[in-house]
């Protein structure tokens, strides 16, 4: 069983999934945010094909630990997937995650275009190794 993540974006979200030993996490893909009920039955295949057990969905929060406008969203979007889907969802604070997956794109080469097709399934995993490291101490 593994684990996926989620960085939601109102215009893509970025998907990564873990390992089967929970150890290390994989960027999937980006799945466009509308139309919802596409990205949903997405989600659904997904779940099913990686025999996901969570989802871990990024929590937007401020630099101070406060949550703002786009945690809002995010709490009504978990809301939406605790509704739909039939693993246990879990939100994680994803600050500073996308920085992260841009300066790791950058260092391993990617630029411009390219790396902006990938950098939310990029941001999923940086997210979700936060976590992963999180539960193996």
């Amino acid at each position: 069983m593994r684990i996926l993540a989620l960085d939601h974006g109102t215009v893509r979200i970025g998907v990564a999934v873990s390992d089967e030993l929970k150890m290390l996490a994989h960027p999937v893909e980006h799945i466009p945010a509308d139309p919802f009920p596409d990205f949903l039955e997405r989600l659904k295949v997904l779940i099913r094909e990686k025999e996901v057990e969570l989802v871990v969905v990024g929590m937007p929060r401020n630099m101070d630990g406060s949550y703002g406008e786009a945690a809002a969203k995010v709490r009504a979007f978990v809301t939406v997937l605790r509704e739909t889907v039939q693993v246990p969802i879990r939100t994680w604070d994803e600050r500073l995650t996308t920085v992260q997956a841009q300066r790791g794109m950058r260092q391993g080469g990617r630029k411009g275009g390219d790396a902006r097709d990938r950098i939310d399934a990029a941001a999923a995993a940086v997210l979700l190794q936060g976590y992963l490291d999180s539960i193996a101490t």
